[in-house]
């Protein structure tokens, strides 16, 4: 399936520096399965984002929106 992540961090701390925020977007194709893994995972892990980017060592506030891209164009 391809999809669309729109991840929006707020209030960041990335190598001890304070960034008001970032957006970052990217396209996928992934099964299903995998989409819900990551969307399980970003909700029920807090250090999500922290244990997985190199730098960032505080996150205020984020958003990740996952959207069908076949619905996009459509």
């Amino acid at each position: 399936m391809r999809v669309k992540f729109t991840l929006k961090m707020f209030n960041l701390l990335v190598n001890q520096k304070q960034v008001n925020r970032i957006t970052l977007s990217w396209i996928s194709d992934l099964p299903e399965n995998e989409i819900l893994t990551i969307s399980n995972c970003w909700l029920k892990d807090q250090s999500f984002l922290t244990r997985r980017m190199t730098g960032l060592d505080k996150v205020g506030e984020s958003s990740l929106t996952i959207e069908p891209l076949e619905e996009i164009m459509a």
